[in-house]
């Protein structure tokens, strides 16, 4: 039965690894978690005037350098001038050369997330009237190529080391103490240690080129790790070294001192290992929540806690999970893993997949944000994917459990046939030793006795060579020579109690190897059998089928996590996609809307300043109105009193007042604004900027 079923279980979890890294392979560049949701001037727009600076708004706030806003004239050359500066919130822009020529001029960008995943894209717009253009803005994409695969195989065996060290660990501590003894779990969680550790490294290495270039020569450039390391991501993978150092102090208690404490011992010493290691582990946990989705968005003070009880939850389950298999597979025969100890994890596992439902619950809704989002998104159809996978390993779970009660009713039977083992086997040594020991009393009498003949013969034969020598002297040497017969008599008996044979002593250091050997061959035939014995358990056996089956879909599982925290959130996408498509809609030709900027100056100090008018759709009737006031500098700038009025000269329509409501700093908005008729309008501005200064400027426009 094990013979046939169990190579079907191997293919099956060799097919699910295969399986597993098709989808890794398969994941491509990381997806942007800060989406482009407005622009200045819009994609797409064709503007009378080139405008001062444009502007760029994301979806949460991101880092940048020197050249991550970048404009381009028709000709692919530079007319950014100076470095890309926040405007307030997640507004960036980069001033322009001025006096720039009509055309279409292409914005491009490459900037940092919040949540540590790098962000490109391109877009056009003109001056005048489109015209053509050298640059191409296809193919714009960040974290992909050779260097993005491997920062993604990177993120996946960081999350499969933390899991396994820190399930490894909690196994040991909570569900089989004397675990801490066996070699194969101690090589599991010692493992683990190192697979987080190296991963972390190489993350940290491949940062810089990840976020920028990704070139394999930048991974070994000094000055852009330095760069990475001041900023969070960076700060985060540096914290994680720091605490893999506290636990391998941790692995060395756990596996050392702890190992070699008696039980009793051991209860006292637990209790500080499981707190100094829960305290690791929610620190190791800590450094992807603090630098990834949890923080920031939507309750980000909460999402952080949640995420650490997440990611420790999932690796108390899986890490066990792979602790068990790998005890119950290649555990000594002589230390099988006790039911004991399989009960106890099952409960852990319960409550770890408890805690994996409240904590996904609340992570789901606040990445996705509607039912839609589930089919509609990438990250929805992902998530799908992980719970279906949670879904069946739960199932597959419940059958581990009946395993387990079943293998606990056999345990006493076991233990008592063992025992009845051991005793017959005792009774065999106590009658071989026996027999043993009347064997060699019997060989000792006849020792004796044989060498004391022996020793009469030989002084018989020496007496009658000794008379035959000595001639006529023949009855006196006679004499002699029986005396001389009897003191060699003597010196037989003395030959028969000779140490040489009688003690054995060369003999027997000879023997030494030999008995050891034979030791071990009987040591290996005890613990060859007692494996068998193990393995015919049929209880025993189920169990191992549905942990390795459990096993098998865990690593899927892992793979699609770590594709999953690479996708763009569905809550993020959707908002991109509404935007995209009001700017889209902004800048068709049908709509006609504009876009103007009007500089202005009310003689006052800090009287400078940019108003910005956006006239959505620009057609007859209803419009909506946006207002934006800056500072030279760029920053958003309040003002007491904001007015706008419309005019048509060639019609005597107007002024038709307009007065828009403040929505935020620099930020005015009205709705509903009517325009009678089609033709060249007037739009006039009054900005007040104290008690006595103002001014009104004003700027021509076609609506249509």
């Amino acid at each position: 039965m094990t013979q046939t079923i169990a190579p079907r279980l191997r293919t099956l979890v060799l097919l699910l690894l295969a399986a597993a890294c098709a989808l890794l392979a398969g994941a491509g560049p990381a997806s942007a978690h800060a989406a482009l949701t407005g622009s200045d001037p819009r994609e797409g727009a064709v503007v009378d005037k080139a405008p001062a600076q444009v502007s760029l708004t994301f979806s949460e706030s991101v880092s940048m350098d020197d050249d991550s806003l970048r404009v381009l004239d028709p000709r692919g050359k530079r007319v950014d001038d100076g470095k890309p500066f926040g405007t307030g919130g997640a507004t960036y822009s980069v001033k322009l050369h001025a006096g720039l020529p009509d055309g279409t001029y292409t914005v491009t960008y490459q900037v940092v997330s919040a949540d540590s995943h790098p962000v490109a894209g391109a877009y056009t717009f003109s001056v005048g009237a489109p015209s053509e253009t050298s640059v191409a803005v296809s193919g714009q994409s960040a974290g992909g190529g050779f260097v993005g695969g491997l920062y993604g195989v990177g993120r996946y065996v960081s999350y499969t080391g933390f899991a396994v060290l820190v399930g490894g660990a909690a196994f040991v501590l909570a569900c089989w103490p004397r675990g801490s003894g066996v070699r194969v779990l101690q090589r599991v969680v010692v493992s683990g240690w190192l697979a987080l550790t190296a991963a972390t490294l190489l993350l940290l290495l491949l940062r810089g080129s990840y976020t920028g270039s990704g070139k394999f020569a930048d991974v070994f450039d000094l000055n852009l790790l330095g760069e990475v390391l001041q900023t969070k991501p960076g700060a985060a993978l540096v914290s994680r070294l720091l605490l893999l150092a506290a636990a391998a102090l941790f692995i060395a208690v756990l596996f050392g001192a702890y190992d070699k404490r008696e039980d009793e011992e051991k209860r006292d010493l637990t209790f500080g290992l499981a707190v100094g290691g829960s305290v690791v582990a929610a620190g190791l946990a800590a450094t992807w929540a603090m630098s990834e989705h949890a923080s920031v968005g939507l309750q980000a003070g909460l999402a952080m806690p949640v995420d650490v009880v997440h990611l420790i939850a999932v690796a108390t389950w899986l890490g066990g999970l792979t602790a068990l298999l790998v005890a119950l597979y290649r555990g000594p025969a002589d230390t099988p893993v006790p039911a004991l100890a399989v009960r106890r994890f099952s409960r852990v596992a319960f409550g770890s997949v408890i805690a994996l439902v409240v904590t996904g619950t609340y992570q789901s809704w606040r990445q996705l944000g509607s039912w839609t989002a589930f089919t509609d998104t990438r990250y929805g159809q992902l998530l799908l994917v992980k719970i279906g996978l949670v879904a069946v390993l739960v199932g597959v779970a419940h059958f581990s459990r009946r395993w387990t009660a079943q293998l606990a009713e056999a345990a006493p039977a076991v233990a008592g046939a063992a025992a009845a083992r051991r005793a017959e086997k005792g009774a065999g040594k106590a009658s071989t030793k026996a027999s043993a020991k009347a064997s060699g009393t019997a060989s000792a009498k006849a020792g004796t006795k044989a060498s004391g003949t022996a020793s009469a013969k030989a002084g018989t034969k020496t007496s009658g060579t000794a008379s035959a020598k000595a001639g006529t002297k023949a009855s006196g040497n006679a004499k002699v020579a029986q005396k001389a017969s009897g003191t060699t008599k003597g010196s037989g008996t003395a030959k028969g109690t000779g140490t040489a044979k009688g003690s054995g002593t060369a003999k027997g250091s000879g023997g030494s190897p030999r008995a050891a050997q034979l030791a071990r061959q009987r040591a290996a035939v005890d613990a060859a059998r007692q494996k068998r014995q193990r393995d015919a358990d049929p209880n025993r056996f189920g169990l191992r089928r549905s942990v390795l089956a459990e096993a098998g879909i865990a690593v899927v599982l892992l793979v699609v996590t770590t594709v999953l925290t690479q996708t763009e959130p569905g809550r993020t996408e959707e908002e991109a996609k509404a935007a995209g498509g009001s700017s889209a809609a902004a800048s068709a030709p049908s709509t006609g809307a504009v876009t103007l900027d009007m500089p202005f100056d009310t003689g006052a100090q800090n009287g400078k300043g940019v108003v910005r008018v956006e006239l959505d759709p620009a057609r007859v009737g209803a419009n909506d109105m946006h207002l934006y006031v800056e500072r030279p500098d760029g920053t958003a700038f309040d003002l007491p009193e904001v007015k706008v009025a419309l005019t048509q000269k060639a019609k005597s329509i107007g002024p038709l007042p307009v007065a828009p409501d403040h929505i935020t700093t620099g930020h005015w908005s009205a709705s509903g604004v009517q325009i009678p008729m089609a033709g060249d309008w007037e739009v006039a501005v009054t900005v007040r900027t104290s008690d006595i200064d103002q001014v009104t400027i004003s700027k021509n426009t076609q609506i249509g």
